[in-house]
Parts: C-alpha cells; sequence; structure tokens
C-alpha cells in the first residue's frame, strides 16, 4: 500500500458513518506519511528498512517490555497462589508454626485473606507476628523487616511490637503464653503500640 492508497481508504471510511472513527485507519496513514518523510530527506536511492527505523524499534521495544512485563505478572500470581496453597495445607496439618515464612509471605497473607472473603485469617496473622519478633525466615534481614512495616496491617505490626518487648522480659516464654499479645493487638492496637513502647522504654 502506498500512501495515496491508505489517504484514499481513510477518506472512503469517512463516507461511512460506522468507519468515520476508525483510528486504525488514520494511523496508518500517518505512518506512511511519515515513512515518507524519512525518505525524502534520505540519500537518493534509500530503501526504507524497518531495522533501521528509531520508530519502529522504540515501538518494538515497548512491545516487548510490556510482554515481558505480563510475563513476570503472570510468574508472580502463580507464586502467591502456589505458596498460598502450601500455607494453607500447613495449616491444616497444625504445623504453620514450625514453618518459617519466606520473602513475599506479606503478600500470601493478602492472598489468604481474599481467599476468605476478605475476613482476616487470625491464625496466619499471629504466625507472622512471632515470626517478625523472632526474626525467624527472612525476616532476620533487617531490610525485610523495614519492608514488612510499610505492608501489614498496623494490629499485625503492633502485635509483633508488643512480643518483641514481652519476650524481653520473659525469654522463656511459648507461643501459648503470649497468645493474649494477639487479642490486645486486635481489640486496642493503638493501645498497644502504646504499651510496646513504654515497655522498651522501661527496659532501656
Amino acid at each position: 500500500m502506498t500512501t495515496e492508497e491508505a489517504r484514499f481508504d481513510v477518506r472512503q471510511d469517512s463516507r461511512h458513518e460506522d468507519l468515520a472513527d476508525d483510528v486504525r485507519g488514520r494511523a496508518g496513514l500517518w505512518e506512511w506519511e511519515r515513512i515518507e518523510q524519512l525518505l525524502a530527506v534520505a540519500v537518493p536511492g534509500t530503501v526504507y528498512d524497518p531495522d533501521t527505523d528509531v520508530v519502529v524499534q522504540a515501538e518494538l521495544a515497548a512491545e516487548a517490555a510490556a510482554a515481558a512485563a505480563r510475563e513476570a505478572e503472570l510468574r508472580e500470581a502463580a507464586r502467591i497462589a502456589a505458596r498460598a496453597d502450601e500455607l494453607q495445607a500447613l495449616r491444616e496439618l497444625g504445623t504453620l508454626e514450625q514453618t518459617e515464612p519466606r520473602d513475599g509471605d506479606e503478600t500470601v497473607r493478602d492472598e489468604l485473606t481474599h481467599r476468605a472473603g476478605g475476613y482476616v485469617q487470625a491464625d496466619v496473622d499471629a504466625w507472622l507476628a512471632h515470626a517478625l519478633a523472632a526474626h525467624l525466615g527472612h525476616y532476620r534481614d533487617p531490610a525485610a523487616r523495614e519492608t514488612a512495616a510499610g505492608l501489614l496491617p498496623p494490629p499485625l505490626l503492633t502485635h509483633a511490637a508488643l512480643l518483641t518487648e514481652l519476650s524481653r522480659l520473659v525469654p522463656d516464654a511459648d507461643v501459648d503464653q503470649l497468645a493474649f499479645a494477639a487479642r490486645l493487638a486486635t481489640t486496642e492496637p493503638e493501645a498497644t503500640g502504646a504499651l510496646a513502647v513504654f515497655l522498651a522504654r522501661a527496659r532501656s
């Protein structure tokens, strides 16, 4: 197709109401006009080559980047779903508390909450709070703990903060003995946070 043919098609489409707003025809015309302008300023005899057309190459690169991003999103969604299935199985086996969290489990928590219709998964939150307080799994890394502070809800974070201070007061206390901390954090998150700060000040 030539530029004149593209212009003819656009004119023909404009005469039909159902085709008057066809942006593809106009885009094709603009593209032909752009190529004509490129050749007009090129060395005489130059043959158009899309491989050397920076606009075409930029479009191809953008399409490739978008495809790669979509593929990465699909892989991440599959990873989250698989990890959520794993944690659900561990819950049913009663061994979730013996499992160390992994990088990305904050997002998996959101997936489990979504699957439950938006209800907070108290046992999962308690597990993450304990792991955060005890620096288990990927929470051994201070950067991971800092990242978690921006991803996890305030009640869970205040629960972890209170567990941290209580475990320092009573180092040999087990999870069951500190179960009240979760109830405090759920019902009175602000007060629980204040209590954790107070205990930290008293300790220092």
